[in-house]
């Protein structure tokens, strides 16, 4: 398959609003600036400070990212400071810490104008993390929270026999993927480097930056005794035909866990009566100063629709999600929270609600607001009303134990959904960008004739 030979129209039915929250995304982003300097400084020191490995069980399955929740009975409160959280131990510092990464959410829709707005990579398989290199040593923390690895570096400031002559405050903050056959930590963004926090600044800008610094260090060269494993950025496209095809078919160092998509959309591509669309009227005084902020995409922690996860077969190995020996389950499985209200809900913000249990249910089965519980979408599948979820046929198979501490987002669910019963391939991918190309040249013929 060669990208010229998709030459169709093509316009997927939508089944979500991802397109609108990934628009609110943005404008948030410029309304909600924050001190993104004084966050960096105080999460690299809370990781060195809190670097010693924790007694608990590790469960780190190879699957996308999801978001953590918190149990009623465990939770902790989503303001607090930084600082505050230097001083949490064990199960409660994992779970702060798993929210200082960048969750994309999976792609249940093409985004309009994939082949202007976004950027693509091949995601490696393995564990994601933040590493941070800060007062001579270098940490690694898992997505839950949990340390990785412990070790000296060639990153600023990542080991005592580096950077002698550069500032003892001088510290940096990658998000990568390491990849166990290889012991090699894949880059996939930069948020910090050399104490120069980059939490506000362009996807675009983000990249150059990583691709243009990190091997200046000599953080992609072999192991050596004082610099432990090796790092190495992966190649970031943009999301044209030659982009896309590249990443999907193009031989890369490491096993593929599916595709990677980041947002570079402009905050100034925004039409004042665009937002006015999206926002209630609260929002109408911060319109015009939002409209002013130069911004692309920045860096948001937490589960996100400016970051999307995709993948076939073709692009990895796990698909389908499997029961816990290997095998792909005849009813697609899903994983709510249990709320007060006896609700069931998924790991978003705000969650999604799938349904509802009887309280006499919750009483006999000695279920608690916070359990994780497992479903299985029965027969009757899920139904949809003008992309929101109407309606879920859901069969109960048991609580989780506490070795999981997040229930499913609603891309995920949904991403697992459309794959039993109609995938989003490759070819619609390639087809959207032919699409929006095919729109363009006709609109440019049609003002030239005018």
């Amino acid at each position: 398959m060669a990208p010229h030979e998709i030459r169709r129209p093509f316009k997927r039915p939508a089944i979500s609003d991802q397109h609108k929250r990934r628009e609110l995304s943005l404008l948030r982003q410029a309304q909600n600036r924050r001190d993104a300097q004084h966050h960096a400084r105080c999460l690299a020191s809370s990781v060195v400070s809190l670097q010693a490995p924790d007694p608990e069980p590790i469960s780190e399955p190879e699957i996308a990212d999801e978001p953590i929740v918190e149990s009623e009975s465990q939770s902790i409160p989503r303001d607090i400071d930084v600082r505050q959280a230097s001083k949490l131990k064990g199960y409660e510092a994992r779970r702060w810490f798993a929210r200082q990464l960048m969750l994309p959410e999976w792609m249940i829709d093409v985004p309009d104008r994939l082949s202007h707005d976004w950027y693509v990579l091949a995601r490696p398989s393995g564990k994601r993390c933040f590493v941070v290199s800060s007062g001579g040593t270098t940490v690694s923390r898992l997505r839950n929270g949990s340390v990785l690895h412990h070790f000296p570096s060639a990153l600023p400031n990542g080991a005592r026999t580096r950077d002698s002559s550069g500032s003892a405050q001088s510290y940096c903050i990658l998000d990568c993927i390491f990849h166990e056959l290889d012991q090699t930590y894949y880059v996939i963004d930069m948020v910090c480097w050399r104490g120069y926090s980059l939490y506000d600044c362009t996807a675009e800008f983000r990249f150059f930056w990583l691709n243009s610094k990190l091997a200046e260090t000599g953080a992609c060269d072999p192991p050596s005794p004082y610099h432990r494993y090796r790092f190495s950025v992966v190649p970031i496209y943009n999301c044209d035909q030659t982009g896309l095809y590249t990443v999907y078919t193009g031989a890369v160092p490491y096993v593929k866990d599916g595709l990677l998509f980041y947002n570079s959309t402009p905050m100034l591509m925004f039409s004042y009566a665009k937002m006015r669309k999206l926002l209630t009227p609260r929002h109408f005084p911060c319109i015009q100063w939002a409209l002013q902020a130069s911004a692309h995409a920045h860096y948001q922690t937490g589960n996100t629709p400016l970051a999307l996860v995709w993948k076939d077969e073709n692009c990895s190995q796990y698909v389908i999600d499997t029961d816990s020996k290997g095998q792909v389950p005849s009813q697609q499985q899903v994983v709510l929270e249990l709320q007060d209200d006896g609700n069931l809900t998924t790991s978003d913000d705000p969650p999604v609600v799938f349904g509802c249990l009887d309280g006499d249910f919750i009483q006999k089965s000695g279920l608690h607001p916070g359990n994780l519980l497992r479903f299985a979408v029965s027969d009757g599948g899920l139904s949809f009303v003008n992309g929101k979820l109407e309606r879920a046929d859901l069969h109960y198979l048991g609580k989780l134990n506490r070795t999981r501490a997040f229930a499913d987002s609603y891309s995920k669910v949904m991403f697992q959904y459309s794959v039993r019963h109609s995938p989003l391939s490759i070819d619609d991918l390639l087809a959207s960008i032919t699409s929006t190309n095919d729109q363009e040249k006709k609109a440019r013929d049609v003002e030239m004739a005018g």
